[in-house]
């Protein structure tokens, strides 16, 4: 019998929803109106902070499984401004307050200024029709 690897660690998610998040902030300087576009955009950025809090929590408690507490808890203090951040920028949207949004992604990108984007991989498939599933949940 072989060993079964998990190809989908919360790792690699963590990583991917960091690149979609710092990929659209990198559109977002460059929008001057808000429309249809920029909607989806700032609900991807809320789903793809909320996947990233999921992942957070799936590490910890795998980690304190095997009884490394302090390493948990030193991962959840590096993580512990994604969910505050992903639930401000949903109230943001949810209420309509969309001339505060450019405050809050000045505050949102120093947390993905490490990541380096030389060629853009993201289709705008990526973020497309994510305002109506943000409004659904």
């Amino acid at each position: 019998m072989s060993r079964v690897i998990n190809a989908d660690s919360p790792g690699k998610r963590r990583n991917a929803a960091r690149r979609t998040i710092a990929e659209i902030l990198r559109h977002l300087i460059h929008k001057r109106e808000l429309d249809d576009e920029t909607k989806d955009m700032a609900a991807a950025l809320v789903l793809n902070l909320q996947e990233i809090a999921d992942t957070v929590e799936t590490t910890t408690a795998a980690w304190e499984k095997r009884d490394y507490y302090l390493k948990a808890d030193r991962f959840r203090l590096e993580w512990e401004w994604v969910d505050p951040t992903a639930c401000h920028l949903q109230s943001l949207i949810l209420e309509g307050r969309w001339e505060e949004l450019p405050q809050a992604l000045v505050k949102l990108a120093p947390h993905f200024a490490d990541i380096r984007i030389a060629k853009m991989t993201r289709a705008p498939s990526a973020w497309r029709g994510s305002y109506e599933l943000l409004l659904k949940k």
